[in-house]
């Protein structure tokens, strides 16, 4: 097994240029996972953590990153209320330039190598075709579980920032940026609309080292008595003029009060005057998760491109 380092800073800033290069000619074939936003949120929380391991590879031509593969291995989560989680299986997440097709195989030899022996599980676009086939061709198959009413697969949806309405915050709550809230702020706020949760002050750190991450798109709404009760972090493609929501996450005792709508309107009427004419968000797509989606469609979003998961045994070549 050959070229299997950890992704840096400047890797990872090489990956978020395929996502944009492909977003401005073939937007649906962005896989959810590789896009700008996600590859930062990803690569920044899991950077306290990296004795786990995430091989990676990359795929040059012409001096130009046109394909890369990341996988996630076997680990264990260490969460916040002291439980533990085993990541048993392995998943791959992967971008290729549509003009270098071919080298999906290459992508696929790659991650069958560096998870032999494992159950292993990717998520293409379903709008790939040829890369769908050739995923069926190296032995991959449907996640029927994936697909279920419950299942884990991401749906991508997106909106113009023509119309914006005015947000509205309840009586006694007000908006803030993780640069005026402080660090701690800004972790509390994850954990406590994703709890349990693997977050840590150190995962904070790392994905403010995460190209493209500002502490001024970074919203949070902060409830009468200080806790807060909201928060999300948009991340600018300036490129394409294009922002992204991720994470976006609520405190339990403030669901179902219009903050997540309200926070949500004001961040892309922030990300409009940051320069950004569209928006995505991803949620999950299963019949079984409709909150989000609701939300979302509710502010103008549609869908854009949906994940086709599949999974290969562990007793597979």
């Amino acid at each position: 097994m050959t070229n299997v380092e950890l992704v840096t800073a400047a890797d990872l800033r090489l990956m978020q240029g395929l996502a944009q290069r492909v977003t401005a000619v073939r937007p649906e074939l962005v896989n959810a996972e590789a896009m700008v936003g996600e590859l930062a949120w990803n690569w920044g929380k899991g950077r306290a953590d990296e004795d786990r391991g995430r091989p990676r590879r990359l795929w040059f031509s012409g001096g130009e990153l046109v394909a890369w593969g990341w996988a996630r291995l076997p680990h264990r989560l260490r969460r916040n209320d002291g439980s533990v989680k085993d990541i048993t299986d392995a998943c791959l997440t992967y971008q290729v330039h549509p003009d270098h097709a071919e080298l999906i195989d290459e992508v696929i030899d790659w991650y069958d190598g560096t998870a032999a022996g494992i159950e292993r599980t990717v998520m293409p676009s379903a709008s790939d075709e040829s890369a769908l086939k050739r995923w069926a061709a190296h032995g991959y198959e449907t996640d029927s579980a994936a697909l279920g009413d419950t299942g884990s697969w991401t749906q991508l949806n997106e909106r113009d920032l023509t119309d914006v309405e005015q947000p509205v915050l309840p009586a006694g709550f007000r908006f803030r940026t993780a640069d005026e809230a402080g660090p701690e702020a800004a972790v509390q706020a994850h954990l406590d609309a994703w709890a349990p949760s693997a977050y840590t002050a150190e995962s904070y750190e790392g994905v403010r080292q995460a190209p493209g991450y500002r502490g001024d798109l970074h919203i949070l709404v902060e409830a009468p008595d200080g806790t807060m009760a909201s928060s999300t972090i948009m991340w600018l493609d300036e490129v394409n003029r294009t922002a992204e929501f991720e994470p976006v996450g609520t405190h339990p005792a403030h669901r179902r009060r219009g903050l997540a709508r309200a926070m949500l309107l004001h961040g892309m009427r922030r990300a409009r005057a940051s320069g950004a004419t569209h928006m995505t968000v991803a949620c999950l797509g299963a019949p079984g998760h409709p909150r989000a989606r609701g939300l979302y469609y509710g502010l103008g979003f549609r869908e854009l491109s949906r994940d086709a998961p599949l999974v290969k045994g562990a007793s597979a070549g």
